[in-house]
């Protein structure tokens, strides 16, 4: 269901009047600070890993004694896997929402109205019943409408 051009323009204050108030917040809205820290996330991560993988060369390289030698290797392998572990979920952050809507004006919004999803084209032959649970609401609410006329 569309909003009308009165809605909309509503809406559209009513964005500019929070990102006055608070631009953190309409930031975080937006997804680019997720987005921000994700990448550095994922970056450290990465730099972590390989800080990981170097322990375990020095342990394994240099000739030090059985017990230093071990605690090295495992000290390497935490480390590694603390890395991994780090750069791995970063993608999976609330981020990972695509880039802000963009309106027919090719102004961007916050995807407030939407709740910042992207929607799939639903595919031929399949019913309604699959899709977002808004949908199947309105569509529900839309039948006993006209049930009711």
């Amino acid at each position: 269901m569309e909003l009308s051009e009165e809605e909309l323009r509503m809406l559209e204050q009513m964005e500019r009047a929070l990102v006055e108030e608070d631009p953190k917040l309409a930031s975080t809205l937006r997804g680019t600070s997720f987005q921000r820290a994700a990448r550095r996330r994922l970056v450290l991560g990465g730099v972590v890993l390989v800080a990981g993988i170097g322990l375990l060369v020095i342990a394994v390289l240099l000739d030090l004694s059985a017990l230093l030698q071990t605690i090295t290797g495992v000290l390497g392998f935490v480390v590694m896997l603390g890395g991994a572990v780090l750069a791995l979920t970063s993608t999976r952050s609330p981020g990972h929402q695509a880039s802000p809507k963009v309106r027919a004006s090719g102004r961007s919004g916050l995807g407030v109205v939407d709740g910042g999803r992207q929607h799939r084209p639903s595919r031929p032959g399949r019913q309604r019943s699959g899709g977002p649970f808004m949908e199947r609401m309105e569509e529900r609410w839309r039948r006993r409408r006209e049930r009711g006329l």
